[in-house]
């Protein structure tokens, strides 16, 4: 299978940015990582870290990452349909593995059940265009959904948006104490996760992978047009992402987060906003891969995505270490919090290197082959 530098790079760049709001749900209660006034209004500087975040990066990598699995299915397909098969069940277990046993914010295993989902689509289209179509349509019926949560929901509050001290003592005692307890809680959880994920959230990333599919093909997401192509392309899809996800951002400060609009209606723009946006920073990179290219940190991140899966283990290890083993759970500001994602950075970017010198692949990309390959065979 070819390897496409761009390709890591952008998997690499995705597997980094999601640490920026990763680090929100490691560090801090649940309900602060959409809602930064969980324990009341929110100092300028808090405000004004959630709405550059809320702007760039929220569910923008996800949506990045979801493009990138639709072009990963691609370049598996001339294995057969038996060992994407095989590979995306796998995902699936590493998921519930990392799910109930480390972090509760894992999204392995709703890739893999997606992947699951589609393939077969994918694999079956001949027609690039109707192919984008359906996963707009996809993506779109899973915004639709969004707004069906938003018209059945109340107006009060859970602890999900808005927790009791009660209730985040609980939370703070459960990250700290680990082990059966906090699988216990997990475990708790898991069905919540999975009706979110059949019922919406699926269909959005769904849609997503369908559109990278389809991209891939066409040659879009390899680079395959001119500089020019790609610079209209993102002087378009930026502005225009920004604007869509900005009248959210704006709203749901101007609303003060309330649950009633900012508890689903106001995350409405954000999820119409961030493909585009998503879309954009690919073609920011095509547009400059040229300059870019003879860049140290360009070459950094292209080990980062060469080892994509094992890089966002690796980033759960060390924040569990940090936040619940060492007890930094919810000792820090969101402020403060951002000042260690570079650090776990660090540990990511030093550990591909040093690994990818002595082995083609990273250590899970690898077992995850291997396990491939023995229940394909088998």
């Amino acid at each position: 299978m070819p390897r496409y530098p761009q390709i890591d790079c952008l998997r690499g760049l995705a597997i980094l940015g999601i640490l920026l709001l990763n680090i929100v749900s490691f560090g801090l209660p649940a309900a602060a990582y959409l809602n930064p006034a969980w324990q009341g209004t929110p100092s300028s500087a808090t405000t004004l870290l959630w709405a550059v975040l809320d702007l760039f990066a929220e569910l923008k990598f996800l949506s990045l990452l979801g493009l990138l699995f639709g072009a990963g299915i691609i370049f598996q397909l001339p294995r057969g349909l038996s060992w994407i098969r095989h590979r995306l069940a796998w995902l699936v277990l590493f998921g519930l593995l990392h799910g109930l046993l480390l972090w509760e914010g894992d999204i392995l295993l709703a890739w893999g059940a997606t992947g699951l989902a589609v393939y077969r689509i994918i694999a079956a289209s001949d027609d690039n265009e109707n192919l984008l179509r359906t996963g707009v349509l996809f993506y779109l019926a899973g915004v639709g959904l969004l707004v069906g949560y938003a018209l059945i929901s109340g107006h009060t509050p859970g602890s999900d948006w808005l927790p009791q001290p009660a209730e985040i003592a609980t939370e703070r005692a459960i990250k700290l104490a680990g082990g059966w307890l906090a699988i216990q809680n997990r475990l708790a959880q898991f069905d919540g996760r999975l009706i979110a994920l059949v019922t919406q959230y699926g269909w959005e990333l769904a849609g997503l992978m369908l559109i990278g599919a389809a991209l891939t093909r066409k040659g879009w997401m390899l680079g395959q047009r001119t500089p020019a192509h790609y610079r209209g392309c993102y002087r378009i899809l930026l502005p225009l992402g920004i604007i869509i996800t900005g009248i959210g951002t704006y709203l749901q400060y101007a609303t003060g987060w309330a649950f009633r609009w900012s508890g689903f209606w106001l995350q409405i723009p954000r999820e119409l906003g961030s493909p585009l946006l998503a879309l954009g920073y690919i073609a920011l990179l095509h547009a400059h891969w040229q300059r870019l290219s003879t860049w140290k940190i360009t070459a950094s991140l292209i080990r980062v995505g060469r080892m994509a899966l094992s890089n966002y283990l690796l980033q759960t290890l060390v924040c569990t270490f940090i936040f619940s083993v060492m007890g930094y759970f919810m000792q820090l500001t969101r402020l403060q919090l951002l000042a260690v994602v570079p650090l776990v950075w660090l540990v990511n970017l030093v550990f591909s290197s040093f690994w990818l010198r002595s082995f083609r692949q990273g250590p899970l990309e690898s077992a995850w082959r291997w396990l491939t390959r023995w229940t394909t065979r088998s």
